[in-house]
């Protein structure tokens, strides 16, 4: 029966292969988008204004977890970017085979060149490998999630980080934690992850449910994917090849269509775009607004 299943999947995974094997393009997008200034500027100013719900959380923190090169760092940039008002590339981000990330990052965001930071940080760690030694294990998500490890720690996929006796005993409070998980996903390599991989992140994603931490997954590289997308990113709820995909990905993860968000990570840009903006800016709206679902469930508590 198991390889019953496996052979269906890997048939329904793989099937289409091509765009033009279903219809091109939708007549309506399946989620109505504005792509225009006044939606841009009414999210940026949103996400600027955002504070935790938990008022002893100072700010939200957002794990981003995800193969090599699937864009979790190109992400902060990006968001860095629309922020900033100019092409950003702080954190190390590229197309190697090997992890830009070797060690855990956490990010702050500028309101401006000359603004306050915002309250949310963007947690960056090394990439997820299919090699059984290789990236990141499933021991230093387990710490990340509890807030034991520290802004520039070194990853070690051979020695995960463990606490003394002391650390072991003591849970740090809730503002220490993490407050919500992205799963970020190359859209473009979708069919090319090996079986290994979409196991490491089943069991990093278990794990995030035993903490009730809400899971994200962002789609990068949307563009890439379709060539309708290409060519107008406006058509990436139009792309039938792209729902499908996020189907899948939702299907395959086992989690809402709606907790799959399409992005396009600026990479070879030298200048803003209002529709990518639009995207990656209501893609951080998701992850605040989910990171206050994690707070509400502390809101009748004592922490």
């Amino acid at each position: 029966m198991w390889k019953m299943w496996k052979m269906f999947e890997s048939w329904w995974w793989n099937t289409p292969n091509t765009v033009e094997n279903k219809p091109q393009l939708l007549d309506k997008p399946w989620r109505p988008v504005k792509w225009d200034t006044g939606t841009k500027d009414k999210l940026k100013q949103s996400v600027q204004n955002y504070v935790p719900t938990k008022h002893s959380v100072p700010e939200a923190r957002i794990l981003l977890v995800g193969a090599i090169g699937a864009g979790k760092s190109s992400f902060f940039n990006s968001i860095n970017s629309v922020f900033r008002g100019n092409i950003t590339g702080q954190a190390r981000a590229g197309l190697k085979p090997v992890s830009q990330t070797t060690k855990y990052r956490t990010y702050q965001v500028k309101a401006g060149r000359d603004g306050q930071p915002m309250a949310f940080l963007l947690c960056d760690t090394m990439g997820v490998e299919h090699a059984e030694y290789g990236g990141l294990v499933i021991e230093d998500i387990d710490s990340i999630l509890k807030g034991h490890i520290q802004d520039k720690y070194t990853f070690n996929p051979r020695s995960p980080w463990k606490p003394v006796d002391s650390q072991a005993k003591y849970q740090l409070p809730l503002s220490e934690r993490i407050h919500c998980v992205v799963i970020v996903m190359d859209t473009n390599k979708l069919k090319i992850v090996p079986d290994a991989t979409w196991v490491k992140l089943r069991n990093i994603q278990h794990k995030v449910e035993s903490y009730d931490v809400p899971l994200l997954v962002l789609l990068t590289q949307v563009d890439k994917a379709c060539p309708h997308v290409e060519k107008d990113i406006r058509d990436v709820y139009h792309s039938c090849y792209i729902q499908e995909l996020i189907n899948k990905v939702a299907d395959r993860l086992g989690i809402p269509v709606s907790q799959v968000l399409p992005v396009k990570n600026y990479s070879h840009e030298i200048e803003l775009d209002t529709c990518c903006d639009v995207l990656l800016l209501t893609a951080m709206q998701q992850m605040l607004n989910f990171a206050d679902n994690y707070f509400d469930n502390f809101n009748n508590g004592t922490e």
